[in-house]
């Protein structure tokens, strides 16, 4: 599948929730769409952290999935500009769900707001392992230093150190979480985002036992830590409109990816030369889940791909639509873009680039 089919498709896409990435002319065909390439599909979206804990007691011991207990929660980094890092996750988590609903999926998010409480890590765990989802995303920042920290950068994915306890988990975090965590990881560097070069991160994965969501979620876990909220660029692009939709855009190429092209079990010979991280107190967790005799969701195989033929006047017609957006050299105001007027263009546009994933071959 080629990868800058997806992120121009899933650029369109997002656009549907009033932001617009530019591109270019790609010279994959285009094909209708039926906004179903997804349909049957569920994930689960674990925005890190909450509005307030108000009420609720963050330092609770609950199941660390590994015999002993952590806290119950955490309230998470702010920004080198101040902004929360509830806020970050929750507005690209907002995109993430706009763009995977575009394609039929069914999406579950542990929590419904960025104002109120939104649970122990155990408890979004379990939600996240009752969601019977094919795939679950838990989305953060981290941070190395209450002020700045220049040296250290980049995103990496949480990997949970092999065997995990519970043999459901171990079966979904080994197989799936990992395959996907890897495909998450080669979407962020395909991208152009450069892996965490701190705490020991190898090539984007960081392999820890203190994290409980992993440990705890029977089914595949993405843990995404987007960048350093402590470095000035990474804290840059976290806060910014545009920053958070390339994460967004990033985040859903990576789980597009895995469904429609993943199996069903990865190789762990990558984490075997990955060292283990030792645990770092800015570090921030929210995903997690308890030991739950809840059955997941049975295997099934993942999509493939349609090939189609399209007519070569429908990709002329489609390149003529995406000119005079593609002229935009920036992503900050471009709510305006979309209104009543050009809704249905933007409809037609997302769903035209859309059928690039799903009708597209090669790399």
């Amino acid at each position: 599948m080629n990868r800058f089919a997806i992120k121009a498709g899933l650029g369109a896409c997002v656009l549907g929730a009033s932001v617009l990435i530019p591109a270019q002319a790609s010279a994959e065909p285009a094909a209708t769409a039926t906004g179903t390439e997804l349909s049957g599909m569920t994930v689960f979206l674990d925005p890190g952290h909450q509005g307030s804990g108000e009420g609720h007691d963050l330092a609770q011991q609950v199941n660390d999935g590994r015999g002993n207990t952590k806290d119950c929660q955490t309230s998470g980094m702010t920004s080198l500009g101040g902004v929360p890092e509830h806020t970050i996750n929750w507005n690209v988590s907002q995109l993430v769900k706009s763009s995977l609903e575009s394609l039929g999926a069914k999406v579950v998010l542990s929590r419904q707001d960025d104002t109120g409480w939104g649970g122990c890590v155990d408890e979004r765990a379990r939600a996240a392992s009752e969601s019977n989802a094919d795939v679950a995303v838990s989305i953060h920042a981290d941070s190395t230093a209450q002020g700045e920290d220049a040296s250290k950068h980049g995103f990496h994915m949480i990997i949970p150190s092999l065997p995990i306890p519970d043999e459901k988990a171990d079966a979904a975090q080994s197989g799936g979480g990992l395959e996907a965590s890897k495909m998450m990881r080669d979407a962020y560097k395909s991208d152009g985002f450069v892996p965490a070069n701190y705490a020991g991160v190898n090539d984007g994965l960081q392999t820890r036992a203190d994290v409980a969501g992993p440990a705890l979620t029977q089914v595949p876990l993405v843990f995404v830590e987007m960048g350093n909220g402590s470095n000035k660029e990474d804290s840059a692009q976290l806060e910014s409109t545009d920053g958070q939709l390339k994460h967004a855009i990033t985040i859903t190429t990576g789980i597009v990816t895995y469904l429609l092209t993943g199996s069903d079990s990865a190789p762990a010979e990558e984490l075997a030369a990955a060292p283990a991280a030792t645990t770092t107190p800015e570090a921030s967790e929210d995903s997690a889940s308890s030991t739950t005799t809840t059955t997941p969701k049975a295997t099934t195989p993942k999509a493939t791909p349609k090939s189609t033929t399209p007519e070569s006047a429908e990709f002329s017609e489609l390149m003529e639509m995406l000119a005079p957006l593609l002229e935009v050299e920036g992503l900050d105001g471009l709510q305006d873009l979309v209104n009543d007027k050009n809704l249905g263009l933007v409809s037609d546009l997302a769903s035209t680039l859309m059928a690039v994933i799903t009708g597209a071959g090669g790399n």
